[in-house]
Order: structure tokens, then C-alpha cells, then sequence
């Protein structure tokens, strides 16, 4: 049995809310799940910001037995701080070396030592 840890909808017309849950990944949007591990509500509230409740213990507890979170749930998740964030690839622009940081290369090399000019 695959857990994964996705959203489900709930709420009216126009005004989603989400409930976090961990489910077999072969039941429905809106189907049977094994627990509710949170919520999300994606329209903003009073106070101007998104809705947000994870229960931290059992989030962490589905991870470590094998549950894989949805695209959406992990970067909501790495938002709240639980998953860790995915290393950013540099950005190497044509003709630029690819090894050891080739924009750091570029700023070395035109660097100017001030007691060499004087």
C-alpha cells in the first residue's frame, strides 16, 4: 500500500478549503483517508494571510513510514519548515566553465589588487 500525503477539498463554490491527509494513492480526491494531518485555505482570511494548521508529530510520523507528499503538500511543507529545501542550481551562462563556480571565477579574475597599481 503507496501513502501519499495530498490535499482534499472541501468548502463551497468558489471559497476552496483543503484538509492535508494521508491516503492510499489509489482512492479518490475526496475519498477515504487514513488521517487528517492538517489543513489549508488558500483565500485570504481577516488578517490578510493564508490559512495554515499542520500537526507537526503526525506530518513527521507519515514521512518517516514511507508517505510521499503531492507537489503541492511538499511545498507547503517546506514553507512550515518540515521538508528542507531544494538546493537551487546555479545559473552558468554560455561560454562560462561549468566547475567550481564559474561566476566566482569571473569576479577573481577581474579583481584588481590595490597595492599593485600604486
Amino acid at each position: 500500500m503507496a501513502v501519499k500525503i495530498r490535499l482534499a477539498r472541501y468548502g463551497c463554490k468558489h471559497r476552496p478549503c483543503y484538509r492535508l491527509v494521508a491516503a492510499e494513492s489509489r482512492t479518490r480526491r475526496d475519498g477515504k483517508h487514513l488521517e487528517i494531518v492538517g489543513h489549508y485555505s488558500p483565500l485570504p482570511g481577516k488578517d490578510g494571510e493564508k490559512q495554515l494548521g499542520l500537526k507537526f508529530d503526525r506530518v513527521e510520523y507519515w514521512l518517516s513510514v514511507g508517505a510521499q507528499p503531492s507537489e503541492p503538500v511538499k511545498r507547503i511543507l517546506i514553507r512550515a519548515g518540515i521538508l528542507p529545501a531544494p538546493p537551487m542550481p546555479g545559473v552558468v551562462h554560455k561560454g562560462e566553465s561549468h566547475d567550481n563556480n564559474g561566476a566566482l571565477d569571473l569576479v577573481a579574475e577581474s579583481f584588481c589588487d590595490p597595492e599593485s597599481s600604486a
